[in-house]
């Protein structure tokens, strides 16, 4: 079984020596948010995470949700009911919301390091509140009044869970091809009927309601994706004055058997006329779903992030426990039997990697986060729009980057184990399988980086990424004159200038032939998102050799650095030659010459 501790030093560091949280919050009017409140979330999320999320994760893996044929019902595995009452009670699920709505108002910066947690401690487990927070996004920005009244505080509050229903059987991502459809009722309400699949947490017994977002098509929808529209479909009826009536005709007709994340409920939804109220202007759903979606893309990265840092936890503990053989040099615990695997180099290739890509990988994470409390809460309407674009531009980065290296440091933590990684004793299978999702739903690695590359950077002339070019140029300005920090801030400021003609040089290929964009679009954000992890790490060494932190630490920091600048920043190389290669050899070959059907 594998073990938890929530990392709540590095947390503590990434949050305030890093970032300067305080100062930060403080000026966007967060004033409750002062450092003595944010540790003291940090440390109940922890105890949270560590001693009732934890210990169901196993169990949840093993058990899975079960699903009643007869009824539809679905009920999560043992434990999940009262660790989500618990979750509730403490107030978790409302901490980032508005006060309006019964929330505590906190900085998604917070927020994003609560749900860290959690996610290390169960991610099949926080699936189920997960989305809840999209629903809340989504209908704060486009629901009418009474829909906010009836629907946001049970959502907040976490008396109601909520979802989003986008994938039909038939279509995935092109979701101009659902079939979903709405047909107007005398009472100003619509009658739902469609098949959707994918449905995270679609059904279960932890709350009595469950309000579906549901994408469909009105009867004068024109063609395509520009006739979508978006719904509020609950498991029970809701009148417009909050009345909870008979259940709604829409039911859970299977549950997905997975690969990974077994505790959590991924629900075939079937709607049969079921009662639905439209959300903001018809046919204009996908611009109200992208709200939901925007959210999720960046929790999902999280979910990666939290999976890697369990992963290198189990990993490092077995390298310094686990006696064979000799280190190559001579023995270093003569004493016993063998020495501990983490003298071996390779062993400490695959612990190092882990260490220098979740430790950047939160840095990342964090600082969108931060920006989108500035884009929510700057006083400065150009700072807002900044902050937005900027949120824009980062988020297919963290959200695929995070995802695939969790696959990377799960592998790495399997390997570190040895045949035991294999076996389910030690839970790091069950670590790789889950981690496998993450780079999946909310859009694939390949959604992401063709919204990187073409509406977050051609679309928009580069605008996301000269922001964070300038930001990076800042830094480095300021820190010019700093022996200490020049051996991490040329070979940076080289990768930014790199970074610049790359993307413009794929942008003009483009113009003639638009294969060029796809043919580029995952090195490009692999590559991206390499030299942001750079960034962050040049920054780490900063804050950590101005800190009061012990010198262990400050050490530790900057030989982590070192291993980044020096084995993991060089992927970038590839990945610029595979871009710059063109679309010629991936699109030359026949599609009936691949072989066989």
């Amino acid at each position: 079984m594998s073990s938890y501790k929530a990392p709540l030093d590095d947390l503590r560091f990434a949050i305030h020596d890093v970032l300067g949280a305080e100062a930060l919050l403080a000026r966007l009017g967060y004033a409750d948010a002062n450092r003595e409140l944010i540790d003291a979330v940090l440390d109940e999320a922890a105890r949270f995470s560590e001693t009732v999320l934890a210990p169901l994760n196993q169990i949840g893996d093993e058990v899975g949700c079960k699903y009643d044929p007869a009824s539809g019902d679905v009920t999560p595995p043992p434990g999940f009911k009262q660790a989500f009452q618990q979750f509730v009670e403490g107030g978790w699920t409302g901490l980032t919301n508005d006060p309006e709505h019964g929330g505590q108002g906190m900085p998604a910066l917070l927020g994003s390091a609560v749900t860290e947690m959690v996610d290390s401690g169960n991610l099949a487990w926080s699936n189920f509140p997960m989305l809840s927070h999209g629903a809340v996004k989504a209908l704060e920005t486009y629901g009418e009044d009474w829909q906010k009244e009836v629907f946001l505080k049970p959502l907040v509050g976490g008396t109601w869970t909520g979802t989003m229903c986008l994938t039909e059987p038939h279509c995935g991502t092109d979701l101009g091809l659902l079939k979903t459809r709405a047909e107007p009722q005398a009472d100003g309400s619509y009658a739902i009927t469609g098949t959707k699949i994918f449905i995270t947490a679609g059904e279960h017994d932890l709350v009595p309601n469950i309000i579906h977002l549901v994408l469909a098509k009105l009867p004068d929808a024109p063609p395509g994706a520009k006739g979508i529209s978006l719904f509020v479909v609950p498991k029970f009826k809701v009148d417009r004055d909050g009345k909870v009536g008979e259940r709604n005709a829409l039911r859970c007709g299977a549950i997905e058997h997975k690969m990974g994340i077994h505790g959590s409920a991924t629900c075939v939804m079937n709607f049969d006329g079921a009662q639905g109220y439209l959300v903001g202007q018809p046919h204009k759903g996908l611009q109200a779903m992208f709200v939901m979606m925007n959210t999720a893309r960046l929790a999902v990265g999280i979910q990666g992030l939290g999976l890697s840092e369990r992963a290198y936890q189990n990993a490092l503990r077995y390298a310094r426990e686990r006696l064979q053989s000799r280190a190559l040099s001579g023995a270093k615990f003569p004493d016993k039997a063998a020495d501990p695997i983490i003298v071996q180099p390779d062993v400490r290739r695959m612990l190092l990697a882990q260490k220098a890509l979740v430790e950047g990988a939160r840095l990342l994470s964090l600082s969108a986060y931060a920006q989108l409390d500035i884009a929510q809460r700057s006083p400065d309407a150009a700072e807002r729009e900044r902050a937005e674009t900027l949120v824009g531009f980062l988020t297919p980065i963290c959200k695929a980057c995070l995802t695939e290296w969790s696959i990377e440091n799960t592998y790495n933590a399997v390997q570190c184990f040895g045949g035991h990684g294999y076996i389910a004793e030690h839970g790091m299978e069950q670590l790789a399988r889950d981690a496998r999702i993450t780079t999946l739903y909310e859009g694939t690695t390949g959604i992401q980086s063709l919204d990187l590359i073409g509406r977050k950077t051609a679309a928009t002339q580069g605008a996301g990424l000269k922001l964070f070019l300038a930001e990076i140029e800042a830094f480095a300005r300021q820190h010019e004159g700093d022996a200490a920090l020049a051996e991490f801030l040329v070979p940076l400021r080289a990768k930014c200038a790199e970074w610049g003609k790359l993307t413009l040089d794929t942008v003009m290929r483009a113009a003639s032939n638009p294969e060029e964009l796809g043919a580029a679009s995952t090195d490009y954000l692999f590559y991206s998102g390499y030299v942001a992890l750079a960034y962050w790490w040049t920054r780490a060494v900063a804050a950590a050799d101005a800190s009061d932190r012990p010198q262990a630490f400050k050490d530790a920091k900057r030989a982590t650095a070192r291993f980044y600048f020096a084995r993991i920043l060089p992927r970038t190389l590839s990945h610029k030659a595979a871009i710059e290669s063109g679309a010629e050899t991936l699109m030359a070959l026949p599609a009936e010459a691949f072989g066989a059907e």
